[in-house]
């Protein structure tokens, strides 16, 4: 073989190599198998943490099981960090990752989403008895507790408020119950946790963001028919009652849309 034929030939092995998965291959692996492997961290509550027990519960989690079973097979968790954890999509540790990845036109250039499975959004939170504070525009002048890097807290000082900050959600929220601040503007997610886990904190949601933030289940590009079997399995879920439970449970509410 000439030097450029060797070449050209070691070009193609080389591209072949990284190129997308052929269609059906991934959902044929996983029905083959029996089992999908999904990544998920582990230490973010209340979607994907360890109970007292040390076994691997959450919203996440539950959803990952639930949609599995409709595909027919059974979930298989993979537990990593986030900072390498889509990453390990690439090198085929698991077939999936489910841990509230945020549907972004970013990550749509290299990856495939399923529909969204869960919405958050933009919430400003404030105690129960204040009547002063009713929508965003009535922060100007007044206290807000938000991590200062945060988009929520770009929110709060665009419209106004001084900015106290804080670490996150418990804090700033303790800040508001401690009148240490008049308001926080924060994850619909979260608050949702807050309250179901303390129903009687006197705190209260007067306004939120009309603009809402998806998160899907992330898979490799190149293989439309696992987005389609994902898809048609969240639908089951959600039509059968299975996805309310789950939703109920971990956050007292549907938290789909």
């Amino acid at each position: 073989m000439s030097w450029f034929r060797a070449i050209a030939a070691a070009a193609v092995l080389n591209a072949l190599s990284f190129s997308p998965s052929i269609s059906g291959e991934n959902l044929d692996a996983i029905q083959s198998a029996g089992v999908i492997k999904i990544g998920t961290e582990g230490t973010y509550a209340p979607f994907t943490y360890h109970d007292t027990e040390g076994k691997l519960v959450g919203f996440d989690v539950e959803i990952g099981h639930a949609v599995a079973e409709k595909l027919g097979v059974k979930a298989e968790f993979v537990e990593g960090k986030w900072d390498g954890l889509i990453a390990g999509l690439d090198v085929k540790r698991y077939d999936a990752v489910i841990n509230q990845v945020g549907i972004t036109d970013a990550r749509k250039q290299k990856y495939n989403f399923s529909d969204p499975y869960i919405v958050s959004k933009a919430v400003l939170i404030v105690r129960a008895n204040n009547d002063d504070i009713n929508g965003f525009d009535d922060l100007s002048g007044k206290k807000s507790a938000q991590s200062l890097t945060s988009n929520f807290g770009k929110i709060a000082e665009d419209a106004g408020a001084e900015l106290i900050g804080t670490d996150g959600f418990d804090q700033s929220i303790q800040l508001v119950l401690t009148r240490r601040a008049d308001a926080t503007i924060n994850d619909s997610l979260s608050y949702l946790d807050f309250k179901k886990q303390k129903p009687d904190a006197p705190v209260k949601v007067v306004a939120e963001k009309a603009d809402a933030d998806h998160s899907g289940i992330l898979v490799r590009k190149g293989d439309p028919e696992l987005v389609e079997a994902l898809n048609s399995a969240l639908a089951e879920i959600k039509s059968d009652g299975t996805y309310q439970a789950i939703s109920e449970k971990y956050f007292g509410q549907d938290v789909s849309n």
